[in-house]
C-alpha cells in the first residue's frame, strides 16, 4: 500500500460513471455525499473483463499505481483482456463515513451496470482490494468468473486493528488541532512499519545514531520522507473511515463460491499467513493457495515482479486462451 504515484499516465484509458441513485445507503444507513462512482477502463475493447483494486491509497489509475503488472505484454496484458479499476467510497472531500466492503462491492456493481457488463472474467485484489473482490464474490456469485486475492483474508485479525487504530486516534487528533497534514504524514510514516519487514530495515539502514536525543535515525529519515510525500494525498476523514472498513471486513469464506486463488506472504504483519490458510480452508471452490516468502512484507504485490507476475499470468492466461483477433471475432 505504499504507492503514492500521480494520477498521470501513459497507457490509454477511458473513464466511465455510474450514477449513485438517491436511496443508496451505507450499511451503516448513511448516504455518500458522492453522486457517482468513477472507473477507468484500459486494454482490448471485447476483451475478458478484468477487476483490478488495491490498498486503500489506490484507485481507478491501476497503471501509475501498479504499472508493471497493468501494461501491454504485463502479467494484466491490456493487449488481451479489458481492466477496470476504480476509485473507493468516501471521496477525498467527503465527511468520514462508516462504510464496509460489502458496500465497495455494490457501489462496483453500480458502474458495472453503467458499462452493460452483468459479469466479470476475474477479480484481482489487492489487500483492501482482495477484501472487496471476497465482498462481491459474496454478494454477487453470478457476477464473477474467477478471483485471486494477494495479502487479503476473510477477517481483520486484531493485531492490525491494534495498528490502525492508533493511526485513526492520531488522525482524529491532528484534524482536532487544525493540523492533518501533520497527522496524516505521521500516520503514513506509522503505517509504512506495519507494511514492511523488519529484515528489510535491518538491509536497508544502519543504526547510526543521530547527534542528540530526539533527532531522526537513518530508518526514520526514510520514514519522514514517505510521509511528507503522502500529506496531501488523501482527508484524515477519508483515511479514518478506509481503515475502519478493513476492521470492519468481514465475509463467510463458505459464501465465496467462485475458483479463488490465495496468496498469503509468510511474513506479512498485517494480514498473517494463518488467515490465508483459514481462508483457503474453508471455500468451497479453493483453486490455489500460494505461500510466499518476502522481505517487503504486505507490499510484496507492489514489489515482489516475479512472484506476482506469475500469480497473475497463471489466473489469467486461462481467460486469453484465444488471439485478441480472434476475441474480437
Amino acid at each position: 500500500m505504499a504507492s503514492t504515484k500521480a494520477t498521470t499516465e501513459d497507457t490509454p484509458g477511458r473513464d466511465v460513471h455510474a450514477l449513485i441513485p438517491a436511496d443508496f445507503r451505507l450499511e451503516s444507513g448513511q448516504r455518500l455525499a458522492a453522486t457517482q462512482v468513477v472507473g477507468r477502463i484500459h486494454g482490448l475493447d471485447g476483451g475478458p473483463l478484468v477487476v483490478v483494486a488495491g490498498g486503500i491509497s489506490n484507485g481507478r489509475f491501476a497503471t501509475c499505481w501498479w504499472p508493471w503488472a497493468v501494461k501491454a505484454g504485463g502479467p494484466v496484458d491490456l493487449d488481451r483482456v479489458r481492466v477496470l479499476a476504480f476509485d473507493l467510497a468516501p471521496g477525498r472531500e467527503e465527511p468520514g463515513v462508516t462504510i464496509t466492503t460489502h458496500d465497495q462491492a455494490r457501489l462496483l456493481a453500480l458502474l458495472l451496470d453503467a458499462l452493460d457488463a452483468p459479469r466479470i472474467d476475474a477479480f484481482v485484489g489487492a489487500s483492501y482490494g482482495g477484501c472487496i473482490g471476497l465482498a462481491f464474490a459474496a454478494a454477487f456469485p453470478e457476477r464473477i468468473g474467477e478471483l485471486a486475492v494477494i495479502s487479503a483474508a476473510h477477517r481483520a485479525h486484531p493485531a492490525a486493528t491494534a495498528w490502525r487504530g492508533v493511526q485513526r486516534r492520531l488522525l482524529a487528533f491532528a484534524r482536532d488541532c487544525g493540523r492533518e497534514a501533520e497527522g496524516v504524514a505521521l500516520a503514513r510514516q506509522l503505517a509504512m512499519t506495519t507494511y514492511r519487514t523488519a529484515e528489510e530495515f535491518a538491509l536497508r539502514f544502519s543504526q547510526t545514531p543521530p547527534p542528540a536525543a530526539g533527532g531522526p535515525w537513518p530508518v526514520c529519515d526514510y520514514l519522514i520522507a514517505r510521509g511528507a510525500d503522502y500529506a496531501g494525498a488523501t482527508s484524515a476523514d477519508r483515511w479514518i473511515s478506509l481503515s475502519d472498513s478493513l476492521d470492519r471486513h468481514s465475509v463467510d469464506p463458505q459464501a465465496v463460491r467462485c475458483p479463488l486463488t490465495v496468496v498469503g506472504v509468510t511474513s506479512d504483519a498485517l494480514v498473517p499467513i494463518a488467515d490465508s490458510r483459514e481462508l483457503a480452508a474453508r471455500v468451497p471452490n479453493l483453486r490455489r493457495l500460494i505461500e510466499a516468502p518476502s522481505v517487503f512484507g504486505h507490499d510484496a504485490f507492489l514489489k515482489e515482479r516475479e512472484l506476482i507476475g506469475r500469480v497473475l499470468h497463471d489466473v489469467l492466461t486461462p481467460l486469453t486462451a484465444l488471439q485478441p483477433s480472434e476475441i474480437a471475432a
